[in-house]
C-alpha cells in the first residue's frame, strides 16, 4: 500500500508489515469495530477499512493523525481518526479488533518523555515504556472474543507482554515473528544495546513478534490502579 509519509511520521517498515500480514489472517465481520493504537500513517486502519470494519485510529502526534486522514482519503476509505493517549479518546468503547505498533525501542534515559522523531520509536531503557499500559489497557478495548495484535522487538520483553496480558484475563500467544536487519535507528545504538545485554555482541539482526490476545469472555480481567488503561473487573 502506497501512501504519504512526512517527516515526523513513522514509515511504514517491516514491523508493520509483519503486523499487516497478521490482520490479513484475522476473520473479519462486516462493519466489525477496529482500532488501531500508534496509527502512524494510518495503512492498518485503512487494511481494516477495505475489508468493510468501521475502522478508528488514534495518534498522539497531531503530524500523525493529519497524515492518516489523508491517507485515508487519498484510499478512498472511511476511516474515523482521533488524536490522543493511546486509547484515551474511545475511553468506553469496545472493538472487535485492536491493532498496534507501539515505540519499543529500548533507548538511553533522558529526562521528560521522547521528542521529535524519536517519539515514533524511543520506548525508555526497557522498551516498555508503552507496552505495559498497551497490554493492562487491553481488557477494557475488547468486545467479547475480541482479539489484540500487538508488535514489538524481542529486546523488549516478549515473556513480560505474555505475562501482564494473561493476568488480565487475556489468552495470548506469539503468533509471527520475523528476523530483519537492524535500520539506522538500531544500528546508530548497537553498541549500547550490547553494554545492556539486549543483543549478542556480534548481533546485526532484530528479531520482532507479533502477539495475539484474545479476550477470554470466561476468565475476569485484574483491575489495576491507574485510572483509564485499566479494565473494570467482569461478572
Amino acid at each position: 500500500m502506497r501512501v504519504v509519509t512526512p517527516p515526523g511520521v513513522y514509515a511504514p517498515q517491516g514491523d508493520t508489515a509483519l503486523l499487516m500480514e497478521s490482520l490479513a489472517r484475522e476473520e473479519l465481520r462486516p462493519s466489525a469495530r477496529t482500532l488501531d493504537l500508534c496509527t502512524g500513517t494510518g495503512v492498518l486502519a485503512i487494511a481494516a477499512a477495505r475489508r468493510g470494519a468501521e475502522a478508528t485510529a488514534i495518534d498522539v502526534s497531531a503530524v500523525s493523525a493529519a497524515t492518516a486522514r489523508l491517507n485515508a482519503t487519498l484510499h478512498r476509505c472511511r476511516i474515523r481518526v482521533l488524536r490522543g493517549d493511546l486509547a484515551a479518546p474511545v475511553t468506553g468503547e469496545r472493538f472487535d479488533l485492536v491493532t498496534v505498533n507501539p515505540p519499543y525501542v529500548p533507548a538511553r534515559p533522558s529526562p521528560g518523555r521522547p521528542r521529535g522523531p524519536g517519539l515514533a520509536w524511543d520506548a525508555g531503557p526497557d522498551g516498555r515504556l508503552l507496552l505495559d499500559r498497551i497490554c493492562r489497557a487491553a481488557p477494557a478495548l475488547l468486545a467479547e472474543h475480541g482479539v489484540l495484535l500487538l508488535v514489538q522487538s524481542s529486546m523488549s520483553g516478549v515473556a513480560a507482554s505474555l505475562a501482564v496480558l494473561e493476568r488480565r484475563g487475556l489468552r495470548a500467544c506469539v503468533a509471527a515473528r520475523r528476523s530483519l536487519p537492524f535500520g539506522p535507528v538500531m544500528t546508530a545504538r548497537a553498541g549500547w544495546l550490547r553494554e545492556r545485554g539486549l543483543i549478542p555482541p556480534v548481533s546485526s539482526t532484530e528479531v520482532l513478534v507479533v502477539i495475539r490476545a484474545v479476550l477470554d469472555a470466561t476468565a475476569g480481567a485484574v483491575p489495576g490502579g491507574d485510572g483509564t488503561f485499566e479494565a473494570p473487573p467482569r461478572r
